[in-house]
Parts: C-alpha cells; sequence; structure tokens
C-alpha cells in the first residue's frame, strides 16, 4: 500500500471533508511518531503494536564486493514489535 492509498482509506473511514486533510492527519501522526522516537520514547497503539528505540552494538561484517571484514559501527534503529489484535488479525 502506498502513502496515496493509505490517505484514500483514511479519507473514507474518518469521513474527513478532503484527502488533504487526511494526508495532514497522516503526515501529524508520523511527524508526531518520528519526534517520541527521536527523544528516545516508545509509542504503544493497544492492539496494533509498538514502537521503540533499539541500541545496536558494534559488530564484524564483510564487505561484498572484496570478502575483507570490517567493523559495523553502533546504532540506534526503531523497532516494531506487533500487538495481539494484529497478530490475530494477520492469521
Amino acid at each position: 500500500m502506498t502513502k496515496a492509498e493509505l490517505v484514500e482509506k483514511i479519507h473514507a473511514k474518518a469521513g474527513l471533508p478532503t484527502k488533504a486533510k487526511a494526508e495532514e492527519a497522516l503526515d501529524a501522526v508520523v511527524a508526531s511518531l518520528r519526534e517520541a522516537l527521536a527523544a528516545g520514547e516508545s509509542v504503544t497503539f493497544t492492539g496494533f503494536g509498538s514502537f521503540k528505540v533499539v541500541a545496536r552494538a558494534a559488530r564484524k561484517g564483510r564487505n561484498p564486493r572484496t570478502g575483507k571484514e570490517i567493523t559495523i559501527p553502533a546504532s540506534k534503529v526503531a523497532k516494531f514489535t506487533p500487538g495481539k489484535g494484529l497478530k490475530d488479525a494477520i492469521k
């Protein structure tokens, strides 16, 4: 599903007056999620899942072109964990 398709579904289900308003709402949700994760907070949508930031340790890897061993630096990544409602809907 693309962003445009998601905006159309939001427009239809939420009864917003225009697709532009639906896109503004989606953009606001995504921006709020991004800000919370950047601040190190976790975000939970009951029945859907949760987003949190986890730290990845530095590790060894290989350059696929040369086969030379390299060190991959430590980093922070966003992790999504599905909730029970989402797991049940997928089954």
